[in-house]
Parts: structure tokens; C-alpha cells; sequence
């Protein structure tokens, strides 16, 4: 495995700067707890705090970004509002613990996609971006194929099917979906764990053919969608600034 062949300095070094870039995640997935079900029906429905809480996170992360990343951030949380209104609440794809959509959520999308695409531009990351690559697609294939061997998981699977089938034509992003899907799936696992939201039994509680567990693996795949729509609209609003950069680049 490629990863074992960096040396054992640099790849401490990467293992900190994935932990202090995406590892704040990894800690709010306990914090999840407090919005579940066990927590609210025993002891108080805690959800306008976490909300409060996340709202200060992203201040702080949007404050510590660079500028070009937090115009994306904004675009990311209009963007994830408008998606999760149109996903949960009008598909049914998933549903929330109170039928709302928490405002935790669509700040923690544009967080999460700030301080992956961090971590993706990262001077060492980009360094070793094969054997991260590598390591990571190694884990996202088990992870799918448990979920499917185990728990019927079709719906998941097919999405992590096209995850790597995008990425095929899109190489250069191996590296920011890879640690994206890996970061929603423990995201996904905790929240789902915990009560905050469920995924019904198959896609959209519509498609029976394609049975999903709660939650399913592949969906990350809908961050394809985000990422998509933040680079577009911020193309479309920053036009002269890109097409600057484009000639500046093309000369050099």
C-alpha cells in the first residue's frame, strides 16, 4: 500500500493536519447526541443550542478561511438550505427528528466543505495525494461493501458506484470527495445513530428496488451536487476575476 511507503515524519504530519483541519467533524458527531432522541425525550429538546453552536463554529471557520473560500462558504450554506428544503422536506429522501430542517445542517455543509477543500489544498496533502488517494478508496470500497453484504445497502452502493465513476473524469477532486465521503459517512452513522434524522427503507421511500440502510453509504454523492453549484455560481458572480486569472495563467 502506497501510504506505508511515506516517511513515518510526514505522515505524522499529515495525520495533524487532517485532524486539525476535518477533525472538528469528527468531535460534533458526539455532539449530535444532544439533538437525539434519547437525549430530548429524557431530559430537553436542545436543538436551538446546537444551532447557536453552529453558527458560532462557522463564524470562527469563516473568519480563519482564506477569502476565496469563504465566498464559497456563503454560496455553500444558500445552496445547502435550498438542497436539504428540497431533498427532505419536499422528497421525503430523509426526515429530520422534529420534520424541520435544523439549522445546524446547512451550516455544517458549508463548514465541512470549507475545511475539506482546505485540507484538499494542503502543501503536504497535495504532496502525497496518490497515497491518501489510494488509502481512502480502499476504505470507501470496504465500507460500501459491507453496508451492501450486511445490510442490503443497494441505494448506498450505487451512489458509491457514481461517486467513482464522477471522479473518473474529475481526477483532480479524488482527494476532496475521497476525505468527503469518508467524514459524511461518520457523520451520516452518528446522526442516523443517535435519532436526528432517518433515511427511510429504499431511495425516496419511492424506488423499492433499491433498498437503503439508515443511513446509506454512498451519500456524499450529493456533495458532487454542492460543489458543483458553489463553483458555478461563484463563477458566474466572480466572472472578470476568473477570466483575469485564466489569462494571467495562460500567459505564464
Amino acid at each position: 500500500m502506497k501510504i506505508l511507503q511515506i516517511p513515518k515524519q510526514d505522515l505524522k504530519r499529515l495525520g495533524y493536519v487532517f485532524l486539525r483541519k476535518v477533525g472538528i467533524f469528527i468531535g460534533f458527531i458526539f455532539i449530535l447526541f444532544f439533538d437525539g432522541t434519547y437525549f430530548t425525550e429524557n431530559y430537553v429538546n436542545s436543538q436551538v443550542p446546537i444551532n447557536m453552536l453552529a453558527l458560532f463554529s462557522f463564524l470562527w471557520m469563516y473568519k480563519r478561511a482564506f477569502p476565496r473560500v469563504r465566498k464559497l462558504m456563503l454560496i455553500a450554506v444558500i445552496i445547502g438550505l435550498l438542497g436539504e428544503y428540497f431533498f427532505s422536506v419536499y422528497l421525503n429522501m430523509y426526515t429530520y427528528r422534529l420534520g424541520n430542517v435544523p439549522w445546524y445542517v446547512p451550516l455544517g455543509h458549508a463548514a465541512l466543505y470549507g475545511r475539506v477543500f482546505i485540507f484538499s489544498k494542503d502543501v503536504l496533502a497535495r504532496k502525497y495525494h496518490k497515497e491518501i488517494e489510494q488509502l481512502f478508496s480502499y476504505i470507501i470500497i470496504a465500507f460500501a461493501t459491507v453496508y451492501l453484504a450486511f445490510f442490503a445497502d443497494v441505494f448506498g452502493f450505487v451512489m458509491t458506484f457514481f461517486v467513482f465513476l464522477l471522479l473518473h473524469k474529475r481526477p483532480k477532486d479524488k482527494l476532496y470527495f475521497y476525505t468527503m465521503y469518508i467524514v459524511v459517512a461518520l457523520l451520516e452513522i452518528g446522526g442516523t445513530a443517535f435519532g436526528c434524522w432517518y433515511w427511510p427503507a429504499f431511495a425516496f421511500n419511492v424506488f423499492d428496488f433499491l433498498p437503503s440502510n439508515n443511513p446509506p453509504s454512498g451519500i456524499s454523492l450529493f456533495y458532487f451536487l454542492l460543489d458543483i453549484s458553489c463553483f458555478l455560481i461563484y463563477f458566474l458572480i466572480y466572472n472578470k476575476t476568473w477570466s483575469r486569472f485564466k489569462s494571467v495563467k495562460t500567459k505564464n
